[in-house]
């Protein structure tokens, strides 16, 4: 057993007493739960924003991809910046750019305008997330890291699942600009309670350039490069058929060269863009891989569910919404129960009910037909959002017990990197296990309706005969009942399909179990923080 004294934040002027740190919380979860709502909120707006700004919906997805691009490339780089212009500095610009450019964004004459706009828009919130958690760790005292880090799990995984339908219910009472342009109060009154209230700690080394520090930019460029590219390929990736496209081939390959190289420049690098040093750490490179996972089944279940919902049955946007919406409010009344039983119970043997208590409910998805009821639906997310909110806040504290305090900033932005590149991958392959899948079960189902298929036979001059009856001619009604068949046929197998995505998604969650096992044990916090 060791006493991991290094890993402890030293106390900020907020946890001396100057303020109070539930202030400082809500002040830095301002910005950050509107950053995160605006990687989900326009999804439903794309046929809006096409139609009003005269382009296709195809074309409008940049709209989605320019900010996920934008703000994936910043991500790991906050922990540089903050060293570089000061963390409190650095924050308020990045407030401030998030804000204006959400004011362009709703005020955008053209889709060009648009999504450069939105570039823009992902540059200034890109670093929100992880310096808001740096900030709050060191705003809690050691035995209420668990509830700072619960405090910002409600806002960065209730933010996605709340996005799509606040942005359905703007988008039909008003219109689309007003996805963009509710964040300019929120980012102004995070301006001015960030400028009373958040200080940058005494141990914070300032890395000027005047001092000879230099800017590293093969790192940069690498990064910039690797994550764009990533980003492009996992997000039109589908749309594009793949490898099929010299587009995804030429972007997946550039990806990986350039994210290969970056790993091993920064790893030999006296002052790194990024610190990849720390995934040498058991814990911090485990929780980092589980909080991959995590993004990818949160949103690839976000995903799959009102898509479900909608395309087989029927549901509108709102309908859906509200489907997921007792989930949300699961997370948020839970999460804070588990930053208490932190303080009481090992953060790994959370983590393992979570994982158990979120696939049960993907399982029970498995179940689904297309006729069940509201409530099933309701009553399945919830079960998997009870587990999802066991997650969050357990793998943040072993992730972060034994990360020095100087590091903070940039452990904080390769994990929350994870979870939004995990996030990308998961609604990327949800999108295409639908359609492939989809396209298998078609071919299988098809195969049974033959003229030797008693059961076909049957169903066709059932259906003939009932159009017959309605005063439709004997030829025509042999053709529609054929045509009604196979859209019965097409919708058995998109309901297949989802099946198998609900498999694996809780399938993912199961299999992180072992992993689990693998780490250090850390106890429950009183004080000091101990690993073994």
């Amino acid at each position: 057993m060791a006493t991991v004294s290094n890993a402890l934040p030293l106390p900020s002027r907020a946890a001396a007493g100057e303020v109070n740190p539930w202030l400082i919380a809500v002040t830095v979860m301002l910005a950050t739960f509107m950053e995160v709502l605006d990687t989900s909120v326009a999804n439903v707006a794309l046929p809006h924003i096409a139609g009003n700004l005269s382009s296709t919906t195809e074309e409008a997805t940049w709209v989605l991809t320019a900010y996920l691009v934008s703000n994936a490339i910043v991500l790991p780089m906050s922990g540089w910046f903050s060293s570089l212009f000061g963390r409190k500095r650095y924050y308020m610009t990045c407030v401030l750019l998030f804000t204006l450019s959400s004011a362009l964004c709703g005020l955008a004459p053209s889709l060009g305008w648009l999504i450069f706009f939105r570039i823009m828009q992902g540059l200034g919130g890109g670093a929100l997330q992880p310096i808001s958690q740096a900030i709050m760790r060191e705003s809690f005292p050691p035995e209420k890291q668990g509830m700072a880090m619960a405090m910002y799990g409600m806002g960065v995984v209730v933010a996605p699942i709340v996005g799509p339908t606040l942005g359905g219910w703007i988008t039909d009472n008003y219109s689309w600009n007003w996805i963009f342009l509710i964040n300019i109060p929120v980012g102004i009154l995070s301006l001015f309670l960030t400028s009373m209230l958040v200080h940058d700690p005494p141990y914070l080394r300032r890395t000027s350039l005047k001092d000879g520090a230099r800017i590293d930019f093969i790192g940069l460029g690498l990064l910039t490069t690797g994550l764009g590219f990533l980003e492009i390929a996992l997000d039109e990736g589908q749309r594009n058929d793949w490898f099929a496209s010299n587009l995804i081939l030429a972007s997946a390959v550039i990806a990986v060269v350039a994210l290969v190289s970056v790993v091993l420049w920064e790893l030999n690098h006296k002052d790194p863009v990024v610190d990849f040093r720390l995934l040498k750490d058991r814990n911090f490179a485990v929780s980092t891989l589980n909080m991959f996972a995590l993004g990818f089944v949160l949103y690839g279940s976000t995903t799959a569910l009102p898509l479900f919902l909608q395309s087989l049955l029927g549901y509108t946007a709102m309908q859906s919404g509200m489907a997921l919406s007792p989930g949300g409010v699961v997370i948020m009344l839970l999460m804070p129960v588990v930053g208490m039983l932190l303080a009481k119970i090992e953060a790994r043997w959370l983590i393992i009910f979570g994982l158990l208590i979120s696939s049960g409910g993907l399982f029970l998805m498995t179940s689904f037909d297309l006729q069940i009821a509201f409530s099933d639906a309701v009553w399945a997310r919830i079960v998997q959002s009870l587990g999802l909110a066991f997650l969050f806040v357990p793998i943040n504290t072993i992730a972060f017990a034994v990360i020095a305090k100087e590091k903070t900033s940039y452990a904080t932005g390769l994990i929350n990197l994870a979870r939004n590149v995990g996030g990308s991958t998961g609604i990327a392959i949800i999108t295409t296990m639908l359609s492939r899948r989809s396209q298998y079960h078609q071919q299988v189902l098809v195969g049974h309706l033959t003229p030797y298929d008693s059961t076909y036979q049957g169903a066709l001059q059932g259906i003939a005969t009932r159009l017959t009856q309605q005063g439709v001619n004997a030829v025509e009604a042999a053709s529609k009942a054929q045509g009604m068949i196979y859209g019965m046929v097409q919708r058995q197998a998109a309901m297949l399909a989802f099946i198998d995505i609900f498999w694996v998604l809780g399938v993912t969650f199961v299999s992180l179990i072992p992993l689990i096992l693998l780490l250090r044990r850390v106890k429950p916090s009183h004080g000091p923080v101990i690993a073994e």
